[in-house]
């Protein structure tokens, strides 16, 4: 086995249920397209807004969990796929691929940076600080590691003060929304092993529901573009996060799961296609 697809179903930073609805129909749709039956890790519970301490008290048994089993496939050269709820789950597994794979760049795409930290947090929020923590920039306890120079922010338009400072200082590099970026995001990837991270909402909104709506984001056609361009590298991995459910109906979260991974499609087939000895 070169690739297996695990469902995060547990709750991380949530304050609604429509995440925890919406990830297993996502885990259907890429178990289908990738012909794998879905390592289920964490249950779903009721969402109750809280800050990001108690959030991540409550998350981290199963966050732990993930980094474990993250641990495993990417030890035995296994290229993990992940549908996941909320991007707070990139605590537990940007600092397991950083440290098996140092050599890769973390490509972010997402409506926001997530670089704040405990102290510039203006929400509280887990999933904010989802990015600072595997950088190293607070304890998250676990792990860190991510470098600076192997982050690459893809469709951020939500930046707050204290992460337009770090972009300013070019701690890390932003890939912006228009009609080049594909072609700039190949520059910034300079051929370098990838792995991919994706929150919903960095399309533009109304095209598959999200928690945020962000306007002037990516157009499917734009994202199709950037899978095209990161799958001519190395793809160590693939998680997928921040699909909500808009309604209860099984058939409407279904066609929206197939629009993303319709869109990333030459990343899967990039992933179906890798030699197990890299």
């Amino acid at each position: 086995m070169t690739t297996t697809l695990t469902h995060f179903a547990g709750r991380a930073g949530d304050h609604n249920d429509r995440a925890m609805a919406a990830s297993p129909v996502l885990a259907a749709v890429l178990g289908e397209r990738l012909g794998l039956q879905p390592i289920v890790i964490g249950e779903p519970s009721p969402s109750s807004p809280m800050d990001w301490v108690a959030e991540l008290a409550e998350a981290g048994p199963a966050l732990q969990s993930m980094a474990l089993h993250y641990d495993a496939q990417l030890g035995n050269r296994v290229t993990p796929v992940a549908a996941i709820s909320r991007c707070a789950v990139a605590l537990a597994t940007l600092p397991v691929v950083a440290r098996h794979r140092p050599d890769a760049v973390v490509v972010w795409l997402d409506a926001h940076a997530d670089l704040n930290t405990p102290d510039s947090t203006e929400t509280g929020y887990l999933g904010g600080l989802a990015l600072s923590g595997p950088l190293g920039l607070w304890a998250s306890g676990l792990g860190e590691g991510l470098s600076d120079n192997n982050t690459i922010l893809v469709g951020v338009r939500d930046i707050d003060p204290f992460e337009l400072q770090l972009l300013e200082e070019g701690r890390v590099e932003l890939v912006r929304v228009g009609p080049g970026m594909a072609e700039e995001l190949r520059r910034a990837v300079a051929g370098r092993p990838v792995y991919v991270h994706i929150d919903c909402d960095v399309l533009d909104p109304g095209i598959v529901p999200t928690d945020y709506s962000i306007a002037n984001g990516m157009t499917l056609a734009q994202l199709q573009a950037c899978a095209q361009v990161l799958a001519q590298s190395e793809v160590v991995g693939l998680e997928i996060g921040e699909l909500e459910s808009s309604v209860l109906n099984q058939s409407s979260s279904r066609q929206d799961a197939q629009l993303i991974t319709g869109a990333l499609e030459a990343l899967i087939q990039s992933i179906e296609h890798k030699d197990p000895r890299t």
